[in-house]
């Protein structure tokens, strides 16, 4: 591929650096977290600072580029399906990772690139927690720019309705720290709207005072699914907005990295995360533990440990899956689902996570997405070792997927969301007005977020 000089020169104003598909690093710089996804942008800029990236938002504009963005890559499938790379400047802002913890008036300033791990790690020094990801090396930004279901989100809602204020590079090239007061109309997008209106460079979010929670998880085989799914629902109608629960059927790989127990075997798996004294968590598991769980590690922990009750895969693998919002899970359909789901071998993990409480829509204020009109997320996905792969692991989450469409959901949630999905089932009656805000800050259309707005 011929790189055009207007690149090459643009390379000579970034000390970052640009790095061009001609490149020995071009590989490892255009390719995300989720390695089953196959990138090529026309360059892939590597900014350390807010300046670089108004610079480079400033070069792309001025030679017709558009621009994407990606902290790590964990969910971009949808990016590349709607080819939103296409002659685009890809922005890495993995250099630009810093963390500060005000613990006077407990909120965290975060660069673009920063992990949840870095932020749950400086915040627990102050007894303080974030409504983190459930996986440490999830990125902060894009996950609150989606939403944000943390292992809290029943107490506390979703991680965007945290944040007190955006540092943002419009595609004018103006940074700007837009908040409830200063550019209210462009705070309000970009919590839920994502990327269609520019870069974000930096977030503040308030932080909650808490340096430990009961949690863990029970495991079962994955013959007593059904069984035990369908306990685990009548569990949750009755348990308080201050716990936030999962339940899963996870087939473990025969990797050798993996525990004895787990190794190659198939269970089927509650978790939860309790703000709760012991003894009322103890009592409240009761119900669980009459099932008589193989494994039970249930117990208090401090906040830095939580990021593995999820048992996430500690770096970039090829992964292929998709979500949903469920609006109810009745006998029948969860009947189905174990079913299938547990005979979906190629599939590392069906899980339905339980909703409610601070997130139903309305409880907590927040920007165009500030809270789930619906009782569970779904999400199921399997490794793809090699490319031919994907299409078979695709084909077993449409079948666990297939199972659940009678109870689904209208809207669609983006962080779980890794096919092209309509901006309607998106954003809801907020679309027309983050059609405006977009028609403001980026008439131009530069801007290539992984769920566009249309």
């Amino acid at each position: 591929m011929t790189v055009p000089d207007s690149l090459i020169s643009l390379a000579n104003d970034l000390p970052g650096g640009v790095v061009f598909p001609s490149d020995e690093t071009w590989d490892t710089a255009r390719t995300p977290w989720n390695l089953a996804v196959d990138q090529h942008p026309a360059a892939v800029v590597l900014p350390r600072t807010a300046e670089d990236v108004a610079t480079a938002v400033t070069a792309a504009r001025d030679r017709g580029l558009a621009v994407a963005v990606q902290g790590t890559g964990h969910n971009a499938a949808p990016l590349a399906a709607h080819g939103g790379l296409d002659g685009a400047l890809l922005l890495n802002m993995s250099g630009m990772q810093g963390v500060s913890v005000d613990p006077e008036t407990r909120t965290a300033w975060v660069e673009a690139g920063t992990l949840w791990g870095q932020v749950t790690a400086a915040a627990a020094v102050h007894g303080l927690a974030a409504l983190a990801g459930s996986s440490a090396d999830v990125g902060v930004v894009g996950y609150t720019l989606g939403g944000g279901v943390s292992w809290l989100a029943r107490a506390h809602g979703l991680a965007a309705n945290q944040v007190t204020a955006v540092e943002v590079v419009t595609p004018d090239g103006k940074q700007r720290r837009v908040d409830a007061f200063n550019e209210p109309d462009l705070f309000w997008a970009v919590r839920g709207g994502g990327g269609n209106f520019g870069v974000v460079t930096a977030l503040e979010f308030q932080l909650f005072e808490m340096a430990d929670i009961f949690a863990g998880a029970m495991f079962w085989p994955v013959e007593r699914a059904d069984e035990v799914l369908h306990v685990w629902r009548a569990w949750v109608e009755g348990i308080p907005e201050r716990v936030t629960s999962a339940a899963r059927v996870m087939h473990f790989p025969p990797m050798p990295e993996l525990p004895e127990p787990l190794r190659g075997n198939s269970y089927v798996v509650v978790e939860a995360a309790m703000l709760l004294e012991d003894h009322v968590a103890n009592d409240l598991l009761a119900g669980l533990r009459d099932l008589g769980p193989a494994m039970d590690t249930f117990g208090r922990i401090p906040m830095t440990d939580l990021a593995q009750l999820h048992m996430d895969p500690p770096g970039p693998v090829p992964g292929v899956g998709d979500g949903l919002l469920l609006r109810d899970l009745d006998e029948q359909t969860i009947t189905q689902f174990a079913s299938v789901a547990s005979a979906e071998s190629m599939l590392l993990s069906c899980e339905f996570r339980h909703l409610g409480g601070a997130l139903t829509p309305g409880r907590v204020d927040g920007g165009a997405v500030s809270g789930l009109d619906a009782d569970f997320l779904f999400f199921a996905v399997g490794v793809a070792p090699v490319p031919e792969a994907a299409a078979a692991v695709a084909k077993a989450v449409q079948r666990v997927k297939g199972t659940l469409e009678p109870v689904r959901a209208a809207r669609t949630f983006s962080n779980f969301c890794e096919s092209a999905a309509s901006p309607e089932s998106l954003y809801g009656p907020s679309l027309e007005r983050l059609r405006a805000v977009r028609d403001r800050y980026d008439p131009q259309r530069i801007m290539r977020a992984h769920q566009p707005l249309g």
